[in-house]
């Protein structure tokens, strides 16, 4: 078996508060770079008659939307419990990145059906100009960028969200390379490439996006923490002093963070206090882990011959 990956400090408000402002301040660096390339490319795309500049000009259309849906997702997923919602809102990232997989399926469908009907292969396709290969280019350089920018913050505050909108850009920096490809192509006379690489970052937008809603769909389906994350949980749940054994460990996901249910086997003869005391450090030490939102534990004495007293009733 494996060994279990070390605890992290727990977290606290300030780390929400940390996790929101990186998301406002990169999503917004996210939303200028797209601003500035759907114009580039859009004018480029229209002038040197291009398509598949054209398509990655929505493209970049559809990222500055997605960007708002983050901006919008960061601003009510850091807000802490209340009445009608008593765990908190984290689940808001869920739902936006579910959002964010459905436009892109739009965007991608859309694009793949436009460019469809330009392909024509007996070369009566109009010739596309050289400025269009320069934005490209720059396109792409800038994508990657950002895709890197935007992953190094993700993976610095664990937000599933950014992490999900900077595997967006890493996409945009692929169709932007297959754009530039499509315009090379075809100023070397090969003109239904164009188009045809308009229909490849189509196909492009539709997988990312399946990708994102059916991630976000299954988290908002009470999906458990993956096997590396349990573990971890579990050790820590047993090395508390007067934990025997664990049971019926379970997790769900809720937003970036993990709510966790488990049974702790104790000593029969210990009183109500002494076995909440246990239960009270084996959640504190979970709570170590800073995925951890909340721990429900339950008591299950054990007689010193090893067996269950109430396993069943519990």
């Amino acid at each position: 078996m494996s060994k279990p990956r070390p605890i992290e400090p727990a977290h606290d408000h300030d780390d929400a508060a940390l996790r929101q402002r990186a998301a406002r301040r990169s999503t917004l660096v996210s939303v200028a770079a797209n601003l500035v390339l759907t114009v580039a490319q859009a004018v480029t795309g229209i002038v040197a008659g291009s398509q598949a500049l054209l398509a990655d000009a929505v493209h970049s259309l559809s990222d500055m939307l997605s960007d708002f849906i983050v901006l919008f997702a960061g601003m009510h997923s850091g807000k802490g419990p209340d009445e009608d919602h008593q765990y908190g809102h984290q689940r808001f990232e869920n739902a936006a990145s579910l959002a964010l997989g459905v436009l892109l399926l739009a965007v991608g469908v859309g694009m793949l059906w436009s460019a469809a009907g330009k392909v024509d292969p007996a070369g009566d396709t109009p010739p596309v100009g050289m400025a269009a290969l320069w934005v490209a280019l720059g396109t792409l350089v800038l994508k990657e960028s950002l895709f890197r920018y935007l992953l190094s913050v993700a993976h610095r505050v664990r937000s599933s969200m950014l992490a999900a909108n900077a595997w967006h850009s890493r996409s945009d920096a692929a169709s932007s390379l297959v754009v530039a490809l499509g315009i090379g192509g075809s100023l070397l006379g090969y003109r239904w490439l164009d188009p045809v690489a308009a229909m490849v970052v189509g196909l492009m937008i539709i997988r990312m996006g399946w990708r994102f809603g059916w991630n976000a769909m299954q988290d908002l389906m009470d999906r458990g923490a993956d096997a590396h994350t349990v573990e971890a949980i579990r050790h820590s749940l047993l090395s508390t002093p007067g934990v025997l054994g664990v049971h019926d460990l379970r997790t769900r996901k809720m937003g970036d963070l993990i709510l966790v249910d488990v049974h702790l086997e104790m000593e029969a003869m210990l009183t109500v206090e002494q076995g909440h005391a246990i239960a009270m450090e084996a959640r504190r030490r979970a709570m170590e882990n800073r995925d951890v939102l909340d721990v429900m534990t339950h008591m299950d004495p054990v007689r010193r011959g090893g067996a269950t007293v109430d396993r069943a009733a519990g």
